[in-house]
């Protein structure tokens, strides 16, 4: 609801926090919300799925959109190369999306280099972290980006959101 709001507001920030649990849908929920960010129908809570951005967003393919297993590219040579991406604008979307999945992983000199770049940032960069261990994630990195604790969701509220949806 408050990504969907600052969606609607347009009041976004640069650098977003998710964690939680395994399997939560924090990466899922990094991949709706840089979707959200680059529909042509503009940044929006519900983005349109037709446009060329959703779809290529959708399929995993979006040259703006930026993944980065933390787990296995850890070191601050894998977080120069990302920074390096940052120096240039978006190919054909608004915004130039880097998702850092399993953030906790990065090595202290890698979260040193990133820190720059989460400090001033370019305007059409967005950063989105996400960790199943936000306690092993630097305080300085933490106070640069909003941090969003995804929680468990019953079956009954599942169940309770598909069927709303399908009514609308």
């Amino acid at each position: 609801q408050t990504l969907s709001l600052a969606l609607q507001n347009q009041r976004l920030s640069h650098a977003y926090l998710f964690s939680s649990l395994r399997g939560s849908g924090k990466t899922s929920t990094a991949r709706i919300f840089a979707k959200a960010l680059l529909c042509e129908k503009g940044e929006t809570s519900h983005p349109c799925g037709t446009c060329p951005h959703c779809i290529m967003a959708a399929e995993n393919r979006h040259m703006d959109i930026i993944e980065m297993d933390a787990a296995s590219n850890r070191g601050v040579d894998d977080i120069k190369d990302l920074i390096e991406h940052t120096k240039y604008k978006p190919s054909s979307a608004r915004y130039k999306i880097f998702i850092i999945d399993e953030v906790h992983m990065l090595t202290k000199e890698a979260f040193n280099a990133l820190l720059k770049t989460l400090e001033e940032p370019p305007s059409y960069v967005k950063f989105i972290l996400a960790t199943t261990d936000a306690n092993k994630v630097p305080a300085t990195i933490l106070s640069r980006a909003q941090h969003f604790r995804f929680r468990s969701i019953s079956q009954k509220d599942i169940t309770n959101h598909n069927n709303e949806n399908m009514l609308s």
